[in-house]
């Protein structure tokens, strides 16, 4: 898979485009006056596999408490602002790594310049962030109607007021709750700016939905080279952001670390608790790190040879099953001391 080609941009101690890896964000949901909250809610998400992580700034008491927020967090945080620059200003001076914003209703050239200038004293990227929902009254007028085309020319407009400005360490997210319009947006700016791009389903859903929009979303933009960072929006835990982004990057070929875990759906030459079985797994599994394919296959069908394709597997048999270890069985066991004797095997490799 060819990548796009774009501009590297520093945050703090990681790196956005180029040949970086792709990172994962999220956003926190405390009120960011909270200050111990906040941080314990980013600690989570930190062990979860966040690298980035955003908060709301919606007034001054918010901007203060990232002083605290940013000098005990190590991953960058990125301060979401609307509208005031004051706001920004506070924020860049009590520490945040990157700065979120539209230019064009942060108050005027003046405003936008001060910002830039701001940001480029202190090594800050700024994301602008375009979002179907909040499109300028005259491009809806142009184009009738919420389009990829349109979406591509405000992040434009964005991105020029920047420029004129000579700031260019700038990353761009243009996000959509309808899938075609994010990916056709993100496919028609690709080909026009070499910024790297923030990508997300904006409002995708609850965990069950959104996890399938941002899914097709997200990893179809991936499997065509296109993303550089990218954040699952979901309607619920924001730990579970970061494991399904992990999982796209995963499925794309983007993140070598941590279990891959495979599970056939079962059928009538089922003779095991599958399902019962590769829960128990997948969960005693869900925080390790190490780089392996586990397989928990239900019949001898399939199950031999994809266990055999896995670093460790198991395969069912009527009220038994077989441990295969890098392509040799190992062992035979009941089935009540399947999942002892299989996780048993993995904490020894």
């Amino acid at each position: 898979m060819m990548r796009r080609e774009a501009r590297k941009i520093r945050i703090k101690d990681i790196y956005v485009g180029g040949d970086s890896r792709i990172a994962v964000q999220s956003m926190t949901n405390t009120d960011t006056r909270d200050v111990e909250a906040t941080l314990n809610q980013i600690r989570a998400l930190m062990v979860a596999g966040c690298d980035i992580i955003r908060c709301a700034v919606p007034d001054m008491e918010a901007a203060e408490a990232l002083k605290e927020i940013t000098r005990q967090i190590p991953i960058p945080v990125v301060a979401d602002i609307h509208f005031d620059y004051r706001l920004a200003l506070k924020s860049i001076e009590n520490g945040i790594s990157k700065l979120r914003i539209n230019p064009g209703n942060i108050g005027g050239n003046d405003k936008v310049r001060l910002l830039a200038d701001a940001c480029k004293e202190k090594g800050i990227p700024i994301r602008i962030g375009v979002n179907s929902g909040s499109l300028e009254k005259d491009i809806l007028a142009k184009y009738g109607k919420v389009t990829p085309e349109g979406l591509v020319e405000s992040a434009m407009r964005h991105v020029e007021l920047l420029e004129n400005h000579n700031f260019h360490d700038i990353i761009i997210s243009i996000k959509s709750s309808d899938v075609m319009t994010m990916m056709n947006s993100y496919r028609l700016l690709s080909k026009t700016v070499d910024y790297p791009l923030h990508l997300g389903v904006t409002e995708a859903g609850t965990p069950w939905r959104g996890t399938i929009k941002s899914s097709i979303g997200i990893g179809g933009l991936l499997s065509e080279g296109i993303g550089d960072t990218i954040r699952v929006s979901l309607t619920g835990d924001s730990i579970d952001e970061i494991k399904v982004g992990r999982e796209i990057l995963k499925a794309t070929g983007h993140l070598k670390e941590g279990i891959e875990f495979v599970s056939c759906p079962t059928c009538g030459r089922t003779q095991i608790d599958l399902i019962g079985i590769a829960n128990q797994v997948e969960e005693a599994l869900k925080d390790s790190k190490k780089n392996i394919k586990v397989a928990v296959m239900g019949c001898v069908v399939n199950g031999p040879g994809e266990a055999r394709e896995a670093d460790i597997g198991i395969a069912g048999g009527n009220g038994v099953g077989l441990i295969f270890k890098k392509g040799l069985i190992i062992k035979k066991v009941k089935e009540e001391e399947l999942v002892e004797a299989l996780l048993e095997e993995i904490e020894q490799m």
